[in-house]
């Protein structure tokens, strides 16, 4: 089975594009237009056009592209805000809000028009409620938690070992580092992943994280995976992820 997978967008529209460029070129070489792009969430926050990605993905499905999206801790902190006031993820043991630089929920609302500053959580809740659009708020809470092939799973964070799929919490499905970063036992099903940023795609055996740091200033990467392999999709065509 071939499908394609992009790691946390975070707002970088314009790469979004790019990816799914080059997306639609190796999909022409290997004569498979149908085959399904999986968006393995954080669609929003830190970059400058979240409303952006969060249109192109809308428009993309209905124009029939066959396009998954999983929800990304991001996301549901974006949604939490706006639909219930939440500035705050228990998640977060700094205590950062949602609003802080850091998370980059204020550059996604300045994409939506709303001007927002860290702390200011009532008057930015309010505009944000007449900003965004029920489109964007309905489609962030239609995404799944994770996408299940015969070979694969596709999820944001990861999931946490020896816990079957359909009993994992949503908590670790959008958070887990540590315990699933660290477990080097195969899963049964190869793990396809983001959440953790790296410098680029990189293949673990058991596991396989796209997360590249778009939302820290590096590119987005899309990947190809075809069973057990890997490739990061360039300029110049394909490059293969070495298995460790």
């Amino acid at each position: 089975m071939r499908f394609y997978a992009i790691g946390d967008i975070h707002g970088h529209l314009d790469q979004l594009i790019e990816a799914h460029r080059l997306i639609d070129e190796d999909r022409s070489r290997v004569r498979d237009p149908d085959a399904a792009v999986v968006h393995t969430g954080d669609l929003v926050d830190r970059g400058p056009d979240s409303k952006g990605v969060i249109d192109h993905l809308i428009a993309g499905r209905a124009r029939g592209a066959p396009w998954a999206v999983l929800l990304g801790n991001h996301d549901r902190m974006f949604l939490r805000f706006v639909r219930d006031g939440a500035s705050h993820d228990p998640a977060i043991k700094s205590g950062k809000s949602w609003l802080h630089p850091a998370l980059g929920g204020a550059t996604t609302l300045a994409s939506y028009g709303v001007a927002a500053e860290d702390g200011d959580f009532a008057p930015a809740r309010e505009a944000a409620a007449q900003a965004v659009p029920a489109a964007h708020l309905d489609f962030v809470a239609s995404l799944p938690l994770w996408i299940e092939t015969e070979a694969h799973i596709c999820v944001h964070a990861g999931i946490r070992p020896g816990i079957a799929l359909q009993q994992q919490t949503e908590e670790d499905l959008l958070w887990i580092r540590d315990d699933f970063l660290r477990e080097t036992a195969d899963h049964g099903k190869l793990v396809v992943h983001g959440h953790t940023a790296l410098k680029m795609p990189t293949f673990y055996g058991n596991r396989l994280n796209i997360d590249a740091g778009a939302g820290y200033g590096r590119p987005l990467s899309p990947v190809v995976v075809e069973g057990r392999k890997a490739w990061m999709l360039t300029e110049t065509g394909r490059f293969l992820l070495p298995a460790p």
